[in-house]
Formats: C-alpha cells, structure tokens, sequence
C-alpha cells in the first residue's frame, strides 16, 4: 500500500508552531477533559529499578546517539551540547550514550555538556564490543574489557562514577554470570552504580540479576515491534522489580510520519539506509501505521511521535523511552507526552485497530540480528 500523499501525513513544524508545544496549554483546545489531559507532576517520574538499584528519571530520557552516529549529518558541536543543556532545562535528568556511539565521540559530546550539571543528571553508558581501526569489529564481554570501557568511559564522559553501566551487546563466549560479577566489583569500587542489560533473552536476565541486581534492560520497544511482550521481557522486569528502558521508540523515526518512499538517506552516517524495514516498498507497505496515528492524533491536538510515545508509556509505568533527536522543536514535542494522559476507551479502540497491522520488513540485518537475543 503506497502513501496516499506526502501532504497527508502530519506537518510536526507546523503543529509545533501553532500548539505551543502542549506545554503551556491547562488543556488541548478542543478535546474534552475526559479524553486528554495534564497529568499531576508526581506521575512524571518513573522509577527503573526497586530497592538499592533504582533511578529515579524525570519524564523522558534523552537518547544521545544520533547526534553523532548512525542518523545522518552530525550537527555542530555547539548545537547538540545546546540541545542537551536545553533537555537538563526542561527537566530531563537521564542521558543515553555508549562508546560505541562514533565510536567514542558521543560520550565526549555528552561529557563536555554535561559537566555544568553533573551532580544533578543521571548518565548511562555501555560496553560489549572491540573496536579497532574506528570501527565495531565483534563482541568482547571479558571482564578486562569490561573495566577498560569503564575507565575510558568515565573520563570521557568527565565524571567519577557511571550511574548506569549496560552490557551493549551479550557475548556468547562469557558467562553472563562472569560480566554481572565484574560490574558488581566495579560497583564495589565506586565507579559504577547501577547495572544494565541489552537486547536479552529471559533466561539471561534471570541469570545475571542473581548475581547482580539489574536496575533496567533497555530493548527496542515500540508499536511497530513488540517483541519483549511477546517473549517475556517485559513481564521479567516487571515481576524481578527491573525497569525497562525501550530505544528507538519511534521506530527510528519512522512513526514521526516525516519519512516515506521518497526519503534519502546520508548512507555515510544513517544505518537505515541498509535496515531492510526502511526500504521504499517497506515504507509504503508499513503506511497504515502512520495513517492510524495521524488520525488518532489529529483528534487529540497530537503528532504521531506523540501519540507513539505516548501508547508506549501507557503500557508499564517502569517503562523509561529514550528518543533521541538533534532538533529543540522535537525535542520539546517528545517531553510533552508525559504532561498527557488519553482515556482507557480511546487507547482500546487504538490497540484494535492497531492489531489489523501487519509490518514489513525486518528490523535488522542478518549481521546485526545475530548479536541480538530478542
């Protein structure tokens, strides 16, 4: 199915303009206090985690890759430390980086913006690859690794301790049990806090939180891909008091309505250029998806990047997305979904439409699937 026309899907510049970003508004004009509304502030924290290993996270999170990797031309410097310092303005207190981000550049990004605010900002990082000549070159979970990464980690990002340290990556030939103990020891010693897991299986999961409490897992996660409900991610944390931290949730930008068959990609620095999901005949199969948000938002005074993060967080409130994005407007349309909240009603009806759906194309390529558990 091709889209019906580019014109069609939803103008966020525009919307962005004209709606003052649904931050300053008491109500969304035209839409009945039953439907959509402010929520109270306490609902805007989310906690990943329970006991001694949780984070307490305002809203949303930042996540900062692609201001450096994998989304196109990287903006100036000065623009993205802008953007983050604008994010800590706006009450975001978790920022999402790894070394392998550039490599290495986007922790500097993040350290250098950072630094004015440290103490009052929660940072995770992760660990899980070689590099070599500048680029990824295979999976590396030995314990040495892991306490190299952390200690080139914490000078870049210009900090004494990580406050949340992810395996990026799981490698089959160590034991997760050996990379939870040496995170644990790394947390003894202060410069960790908290640990963190990727892309997973169950199995996994359990196995490395009996070592060492897991405070978050962070998957893809969004209303194209839902693979951790379906295999018991998400009611693993759930039930072992583990947040869930879904990257990518709106689908790499796809559910924003801003791309269709027509869009090209800066393949020098944009992964989607080769994902087989953000291929033209994928695209225009995956349209309905942008259909059902637009008019599900269009009623509501919201964008479909709105409506995708929205539908996401209703789903468990230990749930932390992490969009990223290189624009202040967007940036502030993001942060306004945890100031809404849309009537149990209105999302049955979505979710049944939603369940008519089928998607094309998959999310990764062969290479990149296999380092995955998910």
């Amino acid at each position: 199915m091709k889209p019906k026309s580019i014109s069609n899907a939803t103008n966020r510049r525009a919307f962005l303009k004209t709606s003052g970003l649904l931050i300053s508004s008491s109500l969304i004009p035209g839409v009945s206090n039953s439907q959509t509304f402010p929520s109270s502030e306490s609902s805007q924290i989310r906690t990943l985690g329970s006991g001694a290993n949780q984070l307490k996270i305002n809203k949303l999170g930042l996540g900062c890759m692609g201001m450096s990797y994998h989304r196109g031309r990287i903006p100036e410097k000065s623009v993205s430390i802008a953007l983050i310092r604008k994010a800590y303005e706006s009450g975001v207190n978790f920022f999402d980086t790894a070394e392998v981000y550039g490599p290495y550049t986007n922790e500097t990004l993040v350290g250098e913006a950072i630094e004015p605010f440290r103490k009052d900002i929660l940072v995770s990082t992760k660990f899980g690859f070689n590099i070599e000549n500048n680029q990824m070159a295979g999976l590396n979970g030995r314990p040495e690794q892991i306490r190299k990464v952390a200690e080139e980690s914490l000078k870049r990002l210009r900090t004494d301790v990580l406050d949340l340290f992810y395996q990026h990556r799981q490698d089959p030939n160590v034991p997760i049990e050996d990379v939870a103990g040496t995170v644990k020891d790394l947390i003894a010693e202060g410069k960790v806090k908290n640990f963190g897991l990727s892309e997973v299986s169950v199995e996994t999961i359990r196995r490395a939180h009996a070592v060492q409490p897991v405070t978050a897992v962070q998957s893809e996660f969004h209303l194209m891909w839902h693979r951790v409900v379906e295999n018991g991610v998400l009611a693993t944390c759930e039930e072992l008091g583990i947040g869930f931290v879904p990257y990518s949730p709106i689908n790499r930008g796809f559910l924003s309505g801003m791309l269709n068959p027509q869009t090209k990609f800066f393949a020098e620095n944009d992964n989607r250029a080769g994902l087989p999901r953000f291929q033209p005949d994928a695209m225009a199969a995956n349209w309905p998806f942008i259909e059902l948000l637009t008019d599900f938002g269009q009623q509501r005074g919201l964008t479909p990047t709105q409506v995708s993060l929205a539908w996401l967080m209703k789903q468990k409130p230990f749930i932390v997305p992490i969009p990223g994005t290189t624009k202040e407007a967007h940036l502030l349309e993001n942060l306004a979904v945890a100031d809404l909240q849309i009537s149990d009603s209105d999302w049955k009806n979505f979710d049944e439409s939603l369940s008519k759906l089928t998607v094309e194309g998959d999310r990764y390529t062969p290479t990149e699937r296999n380092r995955v558990q998910n």
